[in-house]
């Protein structure tokens, strides 16, 4: 068993005790962080005199060695070790002697892990953030492309008023924009150095922590060494911010799955993303939609487990924190994989307009148009609220739409209707007329769109 220590104790570990106890099966994710993170530490020790720079230089060559082979995979991660950071110290004192032992000096595994998890959090944020830009981007594209493509908005499921695939589309895209900017928000609340921290109270070595939290890119160091080594805030943070992404995308996956079946047919999902049945040939099933409405609690699982972990612990460090790696790993990995699917789902999917448009005109959902023409022509709201749903009544009997009733039908609900009703309540009025900011108006789209190609350059 290769652990670091040893000194205090009489006889080996149970090895059940051992196995339970080891991280190295998930935490040799994050070994390009640990190795950079002990690059820059032991750069640090020579620069301030710890160790000599001889020994510093030595120390950071070994390290750069054992990144590169194990990125070139000429090295593999040896299970029998505890953790990724035993692994690395071993292999580097095989590889250069007694000065790898110097590495350690100055810092314990609880600020080193803090280090690394942070170190991989905010590259995984990184990444995450270009997923999302691309999502945004084809998002983008269908508003731009679909601003007079008529559709049923719905409330409760039912249809309301018409919109455009433009506005309908464009509701998510704020929604992710709002993701977007919530992962840049914690990437500059978490970006500060633990390393230095020690195991919870700092050390006496004069380390120089504005140094090494330089050299690995944060803002500066931490400010309180029980915090650096117990502060899980950050992984709680993106845990949340992912749920909210997931969430995004279960319900849009949701109006997907919708619109692809055969009593809506609003859209026709690729080949590429779509499955067959074992039984029934005729099938073409929206699995990844589905996966990704399922992939949800996945992750909002991870966001409770971290909560529920951390939430009876008290200062500083405790081997509960290890439950953070693997949950989160997942987390990522969960999240990455659903939007870059769903992100090809919807670029790849088929529009079928004339389904859209013919939806968009039943349903009644101009009737709030029509009591807004009343409105206008004197009567006041309430009554005309009143008039309509009479008027709904009544088409309902008849099995007709407000414009298929004709004008004497019209006028004995209210003679306050002409022949401008038509006009007014025509499926391009009800929505090409609606221009205020956020509508789905041709122009409001523009101002929006525009508005949007500016944030995608900006990110």
């Amino acid at each position: 068993m290769a652990q670091l220590w040893g000194g205090r104790f009489t006889k080996e570990t149970d090895q059940l005790v051992y196995n339970f106890n080891a991280s190295i099966s998930f935490d040799q994710k994050f070994f390009a962080q640990d190795i950079k993170g002990s690059i820059a530490h032991a750069t640090m020790l020579g620069k301030t005199g710890i160790i000599t720079e001889e020994e510093s230089a030595q120390i950071v060559e070994g390290l750069k060695s054992i990144l590169s082979d194990v990125e070139n995979q000429k090295l593999e991660i040896g299970m029998q070790y505890e953790d990724i950071h035993s692994f690395v110290e071993a292999t580097l004192i095989d590889r250069i002697g007694d000065t790898g032992k110097k590495l350690h000096t100055g810092r314990s595994r609880n600020d080193q892990v803090a280090l690394d998890m942070r170190l991989y959090t905010r590259d995984e944020i990184e990444n995450i953030k270009e997923l999302l830009k691309n999502l945004m981007n084809t998002l983008h594209k269908l508003m731009k492309e679909n601003v007079h493509t008529y559709m049923p908005g719905f409330t409760h499921l039912q249809k309301a008023q018409p919109v455009t695939f433009a506005h309908h589309v464009g509701a998510y895209m704020e929604m992710f924009k709002r993701d977007y900017s919530r992962l840049c928000d914690i990437y500059e609340r978490m970006n500060y150095c633990p390393l230095g921290a020690g195991a919870l109270a700092g050390t006496t070595y004069p380390l120089d922590r504005e140094m090494t939290a330089s050299l690995l890119g944060f803002n500066g160091p931490t400010l309180n060494s029980m915090d650096s080594v117990s502060d899980r805030d950050y992984i709680i943070e993106l845990l949340s911010a992912l749920s909210t992404i997931c969430m995004h995308l279960s319900r849009f996956s949701e109006e997907i799955i919708i619109w692809n079946s055969n009593e809506y047919q609003f859209i026709e999902l690729d080949d590429a993303y779509s499955t067959g049945s074992s039984i029934m040939p005729q099938k073409k099933n929206p699995d990844i939609a589905e996966l990704v409405r399922g992939k949800t609690g996945r992750v909002y699982g991870a966001l409770i487990s971290i909560m529920t972990t951390m939430k009876g612990i008290p200062l500083a460090y405790n081997k509960d924190m290890q439950e953070d790696k693997e949950l989160t790993f997942d987390a990522i990995d969960t999240v990455k994989g659903c939007i870059a699917l769903f992100d090809g789902m919807i670029s790849t999917m088929k529009l079928n307009k004339k389904n859209m448009q013919k939806s968009a005109m039943n349903g009644f959902t101009n009737a709030t148009d029509a009591a807004d023409y009343l409105v206008k022509n004197g009567v006041p709201f309430r009554d005309a609220h009143s008039i309509i749903g009479r008027l709904v009544l009544y088409a309902i009997e008849q099995n007709k739409a407000i414009d298929e009733l004709s004008l004497d039908e019209l006028k004995s609900i209210s003679p306050v209707f002409n022949e401008d009703i038509y006009e007014a309540i025509s499926l391009e009025t009800c929505v090409e007329k609606r221009n205020t900011i956020g509508a789905p108006g041709p122009e409001a789209m523009k101002t929006v769109i525009e508005k949007n190609e500016e944030f995608l350059k900006n990110i």
